[in-house]
Order: C-alpha cells, then structure tokens, then sequence
C-alpha cells in the first residue's frame, strides 16, 4: 500500500520534510501503525511520533481518530494542536 503523508509547522521542521510518499509494510494500516512504523526510523522520527506528543491526524483533509484505517493512495496529514489567542 502507497499513501502520501504530509508533515505541518513544528512536525515539519523537527523532521526536515514537509511531505513524502511512502510504502506501507503488509498488516500497516492504520494511524497507529503509521506512528510505529516512522518510529522505527529512529531520530527524530522517534522523538516526534512518541506516545507522549499530541498530534493531529487526518485522512484526505478530514481529521480522524488514531485506529482510523487507511487505505491505498490516501493523504496522509500530521500536525501539532492549534492554538488561539
């Protein structure tokens, strides 16, 4: 399965790209298994989808729960919490 995901604001610049394609392994799809597979590429992957962080994620531009399956070809989105003031 290919799916593109994009990285926003502090995500993007913690990691150094603002999108990527990505081809997910076999029994990957979902959001919790996107994080865990991005966790294993290490720094600052890691440190970025760690269990602790707050990320929003959302699925062709709607924002979605963490099981949400995915599927070939989605568009993937992560970014942090929005704040007003």
């Amino acid at each position: 399965m290919k799916i593109k995901i994009c990285y926003f604001a502090k995500i993007r610049e913690q990691l150094g790209v603002s999108d990527e394609l990505l081809v997910l392994p076999d029994g990957c799809d979902n959001l919790d298994g996107i994080f865990n597979h991005l966790r294993e590429r290490g720094d600052p992957w890691q440190q970025v989808f760690s269990g602790d962080k707050k990320i929003l994620r959302a699925v062709n531009h709607e924002v979605v729960s963490d099981n949400c399956t995915i599927n070939d070809g989605d568009e993937v989105a992560f970014f942090p919490p929005v704040t007003g003031g």
